[in-house]
């Protein structure tokens, strides 16, 4: 293995344990951090990349997380940084489960414990809306206005309607695909 192939699988591994270790609330938060970490960091996405892997992400089945970082490290490192970033990724929860699960019993009947957690729920809601803000952004400065439709219609459909997320994300990828197919051709026309 070349010796820059290997310091970019070092860093995208711990680069992705540290941000698994130390994420609490979910696949949107660890998208903030891989973010900061890939994009503003060590530039090796750019904004709109990450946009679209955040929502294959969140369209594919399974933990956001994991599918968030099989993308990124595939697009880093081929199929050696998906393994390796999915390694980092999912150690820290496996590991932090296993210890919860021996000493459930202590964590359930401890007030302590669950007053900070309900005091991390408000903290990971700032971090979520920090990620959409962010991420929104993009598609308002597009100024393309089917696409600020199109997110100002989900987010209606799901605050407004309570429509399942899994239907609206369905409606989007169809409306995207549409829309890419009618771009190509009447491109090739």
């Amino acid at each position: 293995m070349k010796p820059g192939k290997a310091k970019t699988l070092w860093t995208l591994f711990t680069s992705m344990l540290s941000i698994s270790s130390f994420t609490f609330g979910g696949g949107f938060v660890i998208v903030t951090f891989m973010k900061r970490k890939f994009v503003d960091e060590l530039h090796w996405l750019d904004e709109q990349e990450m946009l679209d892997m955040t929502a294959l992400s969140q369209s594919a089945p399974g933990a956001i997380a994991v599918n968030a970082s099989i993308l990124v490290g595939f697009k880093v490192a081929g199929l050696t940084g998906m393994l390796v970033a999915v390694l980092g990724t999912i150690l820290p929860p496996m590991i932090i489960l296993s210890l919860i699960s021996v000493f459930y019993r202590l964590f359930a009947e401890n007030r302590i414990i669950a007053l900070v957690l309900k005091g991390m729920q408000s903290g990971v809601a700032a971090v979520i809306l920090d990620v959409s803000i962010s991420l929104g952004k993009n598609v308002v400065q597009e100024r393309n206005p089917v696409h600020i439709f199109i997110m100002a219609a989900a987010f209606a459909a799901t605050f407004f309607l309570r429509i399942n997320v899994m239907i609206i994300l369905l409606c989007a990828a169809v409306i995207g695909v549409i829309l890419t197919l009618s771009q190509r051709k009447g491109g090739q026309a």
